[in-house]
């Protein structure tokens, strides 16, 4: 499938992407390492939801969750679903204790309430994540849109031309850039994509939908048998939970911008609206997905199913917007993608080995950070088309590497009694079972679903950090004390929260999601 592009549709691309860089450039703050890393902690809830969104929106949901809804059904979104109920969760629990903290990275809370040594752990992880996964996978995303529009050009060339693109700003500007260019790459996804839901529903989806909802298809159900290839239910329990809190709760790349709030209720306010937002992908993304199949039948790549829909549904100039719009997502999270792997690396790592560092220094090598990891990534991009699909890809080897980090953070919230040697005797004993499972998994569970690795891995690090623990003394009060929850605390909270008119309140909207949340699984069960 190809397709020629007008000059008209050409022009608007390259005028939409001019105008985000130059505004995010306008907008960058590299003065200090808290304005390059952190924006200066001055974001207000409104930007950081909006900027949360745009960072979140990358390929495995433009291009991964629609199609996947292409071959399977809307059963994809309970990856988002699941994740709004993570949201409220994070909100209610981890944020206050990341933001009181004052800390710069994720990897820095786990020094804070154990030791350097799962600091550094988790944060290598999280390079490597970032470069491999997140980086790579949305720069193979926008080469496989370019490779339609001119099927000449190779990959890796394509590739290494939105690698500058995203580097023009990133570099320069550190997070107040990134977050700048989301506001604006995050209110056009947001129209552009209800405009093109409309072309798809317009252009007979809507009656082919509504067929399949009717006759009680399972393409439009998102609760699956338990032995379902796509999502079964159980996962939904077991599985999505763990895996969507390492990407909203622990995620680097984007917890980095709910530091960035300049309160604690302006960063819970934020998630909220994020968490409204993701709720509407189920009609922008995954039941358009699904009505394609009747416009689009018999594509060789599911993974094609969102450059055919706007690639043959939009008219002249409104083609030229779409692009622009689905360039703006990946550049997106490629840029958050940059900057916080540079700041995990900056203050991680080089600020502990040069403590002496000034913020310039700091700065300095921040930038030159993300141009490695641009570069890495960029080489390695081409890679993951061997893996069937974007969405398979990032998900599969997300279920290998979240669980043991995930456990990690919830006993260190949720238990007094953990230390740190327990937890990073769990760390790599997690570790080593996941490059096991990776290894011998058909051997020992055959085609299990890998969502049921989630929560083997969760407990068997859960379990292992305990008992290790119970070896070596409690920790020490210092350890403690702002890195735990309490009821004190959130008693406390609720009397202050009952000053607060309901429309300020995090938790009446927190409450709204999940309402909305259960709902949207009655109404597709």
């Amino acid at each position: 499938m190809t397709t020629s592009i007008s000059m008209i549709d050409i022009a608007v691309i390259a005028l939409s992407m001019a105008v985000i860089v130059w505004w995010a450039l306008k907008n960058g703050k590299s003065r200090d390492s808290k304005s390059y890393f952190l924006a200066g902690r001055s974001m207000s809830w409104v930007v950081v939801g909006l900027s949360l969104f745009a960072a979140s929106i990358s390929s495995t949901t433009l291009i991964g969750q629609t199609g996947d809804a292409y071959s399977t059904g809307i059963a994809v979104f309970n990856y988002n679903l699941m994740g709004v109920v993570v949201m409220v969760f994070f909100a209610t629990f981890l944020l206050p204790i990341y933001i009181k903290s004052g800390i710069f990275t994720i990897p820095e809370f786990l020094e804070r309430r154990f030791d350097a040594r799962s600091r550094y752990y988790f944060s290598a992880i999280c390079i490597l994540g970032n470069v491999f996964l997140d980086a790579a996978t949305a720069l193979y995303a926008s080469a496989l849109i370019v490779k339609l529009l001119v099927p000449s050009v190779e990959i890796q060339t394509i590739v290494i031309v939105f690698a500058l693109l995203a580097a023009s700003y990133t570099i320069p500007g550190g997070l107040s850039s990134a977050i700048n260019a989301e506001i604006i790459q995050a209110v056009i996804l947001i129209a552009g994509s209800i405009l093109l839901a409309v072309f798809v529903t317009m252009s007979g989806g809507f009656e082919y939908f509504k067929e399949l909802l009717t006759s009680g298809d399972y393409m439009t159900r998102l609760i699956r048998p338990i032995d379902d290839a796509s999502t079964p239910w159980l996962a939904l329990l077991v599985g999505m939970p763990i895996t969507g809190l390492y990407f909203w709760a622990n995620n680097q790349t984007l917890v980095q911008r709910v530091l960035s709030a300049k309160s604690l209720n302006a960063g819970r306010n934020g998630v909220m609206l994020n968490g409204g937002i993701t709720l509407t992908t189920l009609f922008l993304f995954a039941i358009p997905g699904v009505m394609s199949q009747k416009i689009f039948p018999g594509l060789e790549s599911p993974d094609m199913v969102y450059p055919a829909m706007i690639i043959n549904l939009m008219p002249v100039g409104l083609l030229g917007v779409m692009i622009a719009v689905l360039f703006a997502a990946l550049t997106s999270s490629l840029s958050a993608i940059m900057n916080s792997t540079s700041t995990l690396f900056t203050m991680d790592f080089y600020s502990k080995l040069n403590k002496k560092a000034s913020d310039k220094q700091l700065v300095r090598v921040g930038k030159i950070v993300a141009l490695v990891v641009i570069i890495i990534a960029a080489l390695w991009a081409p890679q993951i088309g061997r893996f069937g699909s974007i969405l398979k890809y990032y998900q599969e080897m997300l279920a290998y590497l979240s669980p043991p980090i995930v456990a990690s953070f919830i006993v260190g919230v949720f238990s007094k009694r953990v230390n740190a040697q327990g937890v990073f005797i769990g760390l790599i004993s997690g570790l080593v079972v996941a490059v096991l499972l990776l290894i011998f998994k058909n051997d020992i569970f055959g085609d299990m679903h890998f969502l049921f690795i989630v929560p083997l891995l969760f407990v068997i690090s859960l379990f292992v950090m305990y008992i290790c623990s119970l070896f070596s003394p409690a920790p020490d009060n210092n350890k403690l004390e702002g890195n735990i929850f309490t009821v004190a605390q959130f008693k406390e909270e609720t009397l202050e929260l009952k000053k607060v008119k309901w429309h300020a309140n995090y938790r009446v909207w927190g409450l709204v999601l999940l309402c909305f949340s259960a709902l949207m699984l009655f109404v597709f069960s």
